[in-house]
C-alpha cells in the first residue's frame, strides 16, 4: 500500500475513534416557565425563572408621590419572562395566554466592598408574580406574592384589588408595564398595542 493511502486511511480511523470517544452534548432544555398550579389552587413559586429573558430592573420605584430619600432603604426589582412569551411578544406585541411574570426583590447598599458610588443589590426581599389566565381567573390577570421561604401562594384577593386596578388602569400593554421595559415598548408601538391614554416616558 502506497505510504500516502495508508497514513490517509490511518488519520481517517483515528478521526473516527474519537469521535466516538468524545462525551456527547446534549443541549439544555428550553424553560417552559409555565404556572403550575396545587390542588387548592395555589400558584407553586417558579423554580427557574432566572433562566428566562430578563426584561429590565428598577432601582427605588414607586407609585406613590413620597417615598423614602434613604438610598440605603430603597429597593431592587428585576423583571423575567418565560422566552416563549417573549417571542410571541416581539411577533405580536401582545402576551399569550398563560403569561407568567416574576419580580424578584433586593435590598440595595451604596458602600461595600470597594464600591464608593452608586448602588448594588444584597438581600432578597421577595418575589411577586403576575399570571394571565383567562380559564382560571375571571378578571383574566392574578397576582401573587412569595417571601424567603414560601413554596406556594394564593392569588390576591378579591380579584380586582389594588394591583389589578393600577396595573389595568395604568399599564402600557394589557396589565404589564411595557413602558418601563425599552426594548418593547419600540415593539409595543410598533405593533400598535399601546392602551390609550397611558402615559409614556
Amino acid at each position: 500500500m502506497p505510504r500516502s493511502i495508508y497514513l490517509a486511511a490511518l488519520l481517517t480511523a483515528l478521526a473516527i475513534f474519537a469521535i466516538e470517544k468524545s462525551p456527547h452534548v446534549v443541549a439544555s432544555p428550553k424553560p417552559t416557565g409555565k404556572a403550575e398550579f396545587r390542588s387548592d389552587g395555589k400558584l407553586v413559586r417558579p423554580a427557574d425563572y432566572r433562566k428566562w429573558v430578563f426584561l429590565s430592573a428598577g432601582y427605588g420605584m414607586s407609585y406613590a408621590q413620597k417615598a423614602s430619600d434613604d438610598p440605603d432603604h430603597q429597593m431592587f426589582t428585576n423583571v423575567f419572562v418565560p422566552p416563549d412569551d417573549y417571542d410571541y411578544f416581539l411577533a405580536h406585541g401582545t402576551w399569550p395566554d398563560k403569561t407568567m411574570f416574576v419580580l424578584e426583590m433586593y435590598g440595595s447598599q451604596s458602600k461595600g466592598s470597594i464600591n464608593q458610588r452608586g448602588n448594588f443589590q444584597t438581600e432578597f426581599m421577595g418575589l411577586d408574580v403576575e399570571v394571565k389566565d383567562a380559564s382560571r381567573f375571571p378578571d383574566k390577570w392574578a397576582y401573587f406574592g412569595f417571601n424567603g421561604n414560601e413554596n406556594a401562594s394564593s392569588a390576591i384577593s378579591p380579584g380586582k384589588n389594588d394591583c389589578w386596578k393600577c396595573h389595568d388602569q395604568n399599564a402600557a400593554v394589557e396589565h404589564t408595564f411595557v413602558q418601563f421595559y425599552p426594548a418593547l415598548l419600540s415593539i409595543a408601538k410598533e405593533k400598535k398595542t399601546i392602551k390609550d391614554g397611558v402615559k409614556l416616558p
